[in-house]
């Protein structure tokens, strides 16, 4: 099967004062149709900034001086969304690839009911579409998402709660029918009962449209639940790849390790905690060698020497730890969503 989305040594850069930071470190991998790949990592290691790398909508002093993002199209062509110009990218964006941004409350106009936006959406791309089609588009894409039309498209976002503001934006996201959805934190200051139905109205939307979804996410529940892969990132870099059962219950990084023993199991006895020494190096001043080694206890000379690449370790399981062959885990996780 050909991937939809090949990325392929990523960089992206922010300009600061002190000079350039990147914020995304070469960064490779594949997304295949109706896959599910979960980005995780702890604050500021760089999964926002690459969800929007991958649709171009980064700020305005970020940019992208190396890499590649090919994306396949429905008619089997392949293009390099890096190389775009404007009405190309303007053209991709919703019909072939959406993004549900961080924070409902802050993603709809506040001076527009949600019928408004929901057509302005479909008539910058879908101008000969006539009103009637537009309205039943709106109120299916809301029934998609387990809201009600009628009382959903007359309503302001400050009429609706946190989680429905969430499904609104789902459901926007996939009025043009796009191949790839791409979600920061789907679930962010949501209460953990709202949070179960995002988690629900996902895995339906996916089985039933068949969209490849790329996910930022800190909740490692929510990967388990919704992931077929997770990429662990670390210090702009991906660090460990692999399917969701590989990276919860045989990781081979250090890191994703710690990461994982940092979060209480749903069932069973409480487990004494274990978080991970230090703090994430700052992207201005990286330690030599691997990025992780001031904080991982597998740390050895040549991890202060030399940045592993990512490393086979497994089918479709791939680390980059200079001693991922010692790397043990040994607390059962039960992967479950909320």
């Amino acid at each position: 099967m050909e991937p939809i989305l090949s990325v392929r040594d990523l960089v992206v850069e922010y300009a600061t004062s002190a000079g350039p930071v990147r914020a995304v470190r070469g960064v490779s991998f594949d997304l295949f149709p109706n896959e599910s790949l979960a980005i995780v990592g702890e604050s500021g290691c760089g999964k926002t900034t690459l969800g929007l790398a991958l649709l171009r909508l980064l700020p305005k002093l970020g940019s992208t001086p190396a890499g590649e993002v090919r994306y396949r199209r429905r008619d089997g062509t392949v293009v390099d969304l890096l190389t775009l110009d404007k009405e190309q990218l303007r053209r991709f964006r919703w019909s072939e690839a959406a993004m549900v941004f961080q924070g409902a409350m802050n993603s709809l106009n506040p001076v527009l009911r949600v019928r408004d936006q929901m057509r302005d959406t479909i008539r910058a791309h879908r101008r000969r579409m006539s009103t009637e089609d537009i309205r039943r588009r709106c109120e299916d894409a809301l029934r998609k998402v387990r809201l009600d039309p009628q009382r959903v498209l007359s309503a302001y976002p400050h009429e609706l709660s946190g989680g429905m503001k969430q499904r609104v934006l789902i459901a926007m996201s996939l009025l043009l029918d796009p191949q790839i959805l791409v979600l920061d934190e789907p679930t962010t200051a949501l209460d953990i009962l709202t949070q179960r139905a995002i988690v629900n109205v996902l895995h339906g939307l996916r089985e039933e449209l068949g969209f490849a979804m790329i996910f930022v996410s800190h909740d490692l529940p929510l990967a388990a639940e919704l992931a077929d892969r997770v990429a662990t990132m670390y210090a702009g870099r991906v660090i460990e790849l692999g399917g969701v059962r590989d990276i919860f219950y045989q990781p081979r990084h250090p890191y994703t390790v710690g990461l994982l023993k940092a979060v209480p199991p749903v069932v069973g006895d409480l487990p004494e905690l274990a978080s991970i020494p230090g703090g994430p190096p700052s992207l201005l001043n990286l330690p030599p060698g691997c990025p992780f080694h001031p904080r991982c206890e597998y740390a050895r000379r040549d991890c202060t020497e030399t940045d592993p690449e990512l490393a086979s370790v497994g089918v479709r399981h791939e680390t980059a730890c200079h001693h991922s062959d010692q790397v043990t885990f040994e607390r059962k996780v039960v992967a479950s969503g909320g």
